[in-house]
């Protein structure tokens, strides 16, 4: 690539299908000037944002909430870059962390109340953003700190600016607890705490609401649930057995856009060990249960692979309650523990017993828990909701 300046996205769709042309960052041109933009998160006012646009003129080439953006962008009429950008971002409602490239001018922006995590580091003297600090280990960068809530940042090679585009960025801190438990990368730093510490605490607290008498190991389900399987075994002082290999050339089955493509990728992603499980009485510790399906089919080959007993412990409370602000679970039909009791889940997925933490001992282990959004499991959303809650709200539109 030729250029000083750049920017990349990885597609996690949680507005629009997944397909070709809503690949990010996406581009456009106004006043023969580009501008690209890449969005984590989900706007909660895209229907009226939509609605207004088309009204006034504008043609949507996709069907994202990102796309919108870009076109608030093209109409504005303020000249200050820094207006302009504040402008439009004042404009948008629920979790949104925005990286913009327009000329040599790398912008980054997060909500007022910082949903999703953006960081801030520094590399051979100049600035750099990125989801989460561990983009930074990789490249040798330095990691300088977060973007603030309702922040926007101005980065031109080694020369920065700040702004604040709302009023609001004194709101109270939403931040998105499933990151903690599953979404953000064990090795990254973001909401001020360490995700491997968050996660080994989530585990110890597991151990110490449980119940489990006379098992032989405590195992994690790889990877995300092997940090919480350390913290776990460690609170019982019972060994940590690897019981099951991940095939490492296979994504992460949740984020899987279809529930095909994520039953498929469960039976090819992980092989259980059968010398480590014939006959024993096991502890299986998962980071969250979110549709069943998945954890159903792991508990079969467990089955298989002769482990006499399971007994399953979640790091989280049930997720009862569909996520807006950037997390893939946009109906309630869609989360098991919505529609069933523990004990129903339990024989879903066929296992001994089943434990969740709790929601108070899930907070006591998180950094400044009153910062955290934790609507997924209390039905409490800190940004009002959507009317109109599919998915693929504009794909009958554009």
């Amino acid at each position: 690539l030729k250029g000083e300046t750049a920017i990349g996205h990885c597609r996690y769709s949680t507005t629009g299908s997944s397909n070709f042309k809503n690949i990010q960052p996406f581009l456009v041109t106004h006043k023969k000037k580009p501008i690209a933009v890449a969005h984590n998160g989900n706007l909660t006012n895209t229907e009226s944002l939509y609605n207004r646009l088309e009204e006034e003129g504008s043609i949507f080439q996709t069907t994202m909430d990102s796309e919108i953006i870009v076109h608030l962008l093209a109409r504005s009429r303020n000249g200050d870059e820094k207006k302009w950008f504040c402008d439009v971002l004042s404009q948008l409602e629920g979790a949104f962390s925005l990286i913009f490239l327009t000329g040599e001018t790398l912008v980054g922006a997060r909500d007022s109340q910082g949903f999703r995590p953006l960081c801030l580091g520094e590399i051979d003297g100049n600035y750099i953003l990125a989801s989460e600090s561990c983009a930074f280990d990789l490249t040798h960068a330095k990691f300088i700190r977060e973007v603030e809530p309702g922040e926007v940042v101005f980065l031109k090679g080694n020369k920065i600016e700040s702004v604040f585009f709302s009023q609001k960025k004194n709101k109270q801190p939403a931040h998105c607890i499933f990151e903690n438990i599953y979404f953000a990368r064990p090795d990254s730093n973001i909401f001020d705490d360490s995700i491997y510490q968050v996660r080994k605490r989530l585990g110890a607290q597991l151990a110490k609401e449980d119940s489990v008498v006379g098992a032989d190991f405590v195992m994690g389900i790889p990877d995300s649930g092997n940090y919480a399987a350390a913290g776990y075994a460690q609170e019982v002082n019972l060994p940590l057995e690897i019981g099951i290999v991940r095939n490492h050339y296979i994504g992460r089955t949740f984020i899987q856009p279809s529930q095909f493509l994520r039953d498929f990728r469960v039976r090819v992603k992980l092989n259980p060990i059968r010398s480590v499980l014939k006959g024993k009485k096991v502890i299986v510790v998962e980071d969250s249960i979110v549709r069943g399906t998945t954890s159903r089919s792991r508990v079969a080959e467990l089955r298989k692979a002769g482990a006499k007993e399971i007994h399953m412990r979640i790091s989280c409370p049930p997720i009862k309650s569909p996520c807006f602000y950037g997390i893939d679970f946009p109906s309630n039909d869609e989360l098991i523990a919505f529609k069933k009791t523990v004990k129903e889940i339990s024989d879903f997925i066929q296992v001994d017993t089943l434990e969740f933490l709790s929601l108070e001992g899930m907070l006591s282990v998180m950094k400044n828990s009153e910062n955290f959004c934790d609507a997924c499991f209390t039905g409490k959303y800190p940004v009002d909701i959507p009317k109109n809650k599919s998915k693929y709200l504009l794909e009958g539109a554009s």
